[in-house]
């Protein structure tokens, strides 16, 4: 189970529902569903808080569905996730130089060789 956060407005109670974070080079207020976890420059809302939001003069509120990203990565994304980590994590079988004129191979340790020379 997850705690629960409370609305970061003082003298609220109530539980968080929502995520704000200011996008200052856009001027730009986002309202999003709630973050997994608490962010340092971000304040968690309330349902009510959230809907009496109001931005700065000459900024602009951004508000994210939170269905939309709370609904997560879709079942093809999740397969090709699971497909490149198998691609990734197949072993390369890379043939070894073969060792140069007067030069044989004494010992091998891993992708390692010693070579003599005669």
């Amino acid at each position: 189970m997850v705690p629960s956060r409370r609305c970061s407005r003082s003298a609220c109670g109530r539980a968080a529902a929502c995520t704000l974070t200011y996008v200052y080079a856009d001027q730009q207020v986002v309202v999003g569903p709630l973050s997994l976890r608490p962010e340092p420059h971000a304040y968690d809302l309330c349902e009510f808080h959230t809907e009496r939001l109001s931005a700065p003069r000459g900024w602009s509120v951004l508000r994210l569905a939170r269905e939309a990203v709370a609904a997560g990565p879709s079942d093809a994304d999740l397969l090709a996730l699971a497909d490149a980590v198998r691609e990734a994590a197949r072993p390369t079988e890379r043939p070894m130089p073969p060792a140069e004129v007067g030069q044989r191979e004494v010992q091998r340790r891993g992708h390692l060789r010693v070579l003599a020379t005669d």
